[in-house]
């Protein structure tokens, strides 16, 4: 049940989103569960051509956190922390982050090679140095619409069938799951995080501020996330401290339990039960 607290806090965190100090940071407001997307964390061989890969995707660079570059883009932060080589993500939970851009004519004119199918107008892969990829779509590829569930309202979740407020948009994560599992995950994350279920194109998903979750049928085995390139999930947390206690009240184990690790950031992990492992931060939305 969300207290009168709870409201309180989540109009501060919209108001402080909307401060120059914070709005910087590009992630959305929360939502009535006080959570929003909050980055993707890799850890990578080479920093800088990573650095120089999502600057030129139209990210700009935050406060550094030790030695983890911190970039923005609308809708998620960027963490990049050096690391000796990992394998990619590629077999884990989460097979890609997608964006949303106006054209790939701004990507290619940036020195991108989109890889392209003609089945899937409007849709393309690009390579990043770390061995990863991200999935791109054009502002009006049928493939980004978000149909909500019977009964569902919320403006949020309509930005995808909205035309877009900038150049590029974080769109939505994909998650790879063992066959039969993707309503599963739905639901998981629309009781514990609040997302807003739904469909994007036949995938079912959930809706959050700043990303839509999608959950499809992997090909082969699924591995976890941790030790790989993108090593965990970002989520910025408004009251985390509460919702942890949530959590672990609907069965949830903690890998890292709540800490404050400096004045104003506090911070989780856990291990989602299909193995992405995942941050919950308060505070880094500053960043």
């Amino acid at each position: 049940m969300i207290t009168a607290m709870t409201r309180l806090l989540l109009v501060v965190a919209s108001c402080l989103l909307l401060t120059p100090g914070v709005a910087r940071a590009q992630l959305a407001a929360p939502n009535t569960a006080g959570v929003a997307m909050g980055h993707l964390h890799f850890y990578v061989s080479d920093v800088a051509a990573n650095k120089a890969f999502w600057t030129k995707l139209g990210a700009t660079s935050g406060e550094p956190l030790g030695t983890t570059e911190v970039l923005r883009l609308p809708g998620t932060l960027v963490l990049l922390t050096p690391s000796d080589a990992r394998e990619s993500a590629d077999g884990t939970s989460v097979g890609h982050m997608s964006f949303r851009v106006k054209s790939f004519r701004q990507l290619e004119a940036a020195g991108f090679r989109v890889r392209t199918a003609p089945e899937r107008p409007g849709s393309g892969n690009i390579d990043l140095p770390s061995g990863d990829h991200i999935e791109v779509f054009e502002e009006h590829a049928n493939q980004v619409g978000f149909v909500l569930a019977p009964g569902q309202r919320d403006q949020v979740a309509e930005r995808h069938n909205r035309p877009m407020e900038g150049e590029i948009a974080t769109h939505h994560l994909h998650f790879y799951l063992p066959p039969g599992q993707d309503t599963a995950a739905q639901a998981w994350y629309v009781e514990r995080f609040g997302g807003i279920p739904g469909i994007r194109l036949r995938y079912a998903a959930a809706d959050l501020p700043g990303v839509n979750l999608n959950f499809s049928d992997a090909t082969g085995a699924v591995a976890p996330t941790r030790g790989r390139t993108l090593d965990h999930i970002g989520y910025e947390v408004v009251g985390l401290r509460a919702f942890c206690e949530r959590l672990s009240a609907a069965g949830v184990t903690f890998d890292v339990p709540y800490r404050e690790v400096t004045p104003g950031l506090a911070i989780a992990f856990f291990t989602d039960p299909w193995g992405t492992y995942v941050e919950l931060t308060e505070g880094l939305a500053g960043r």
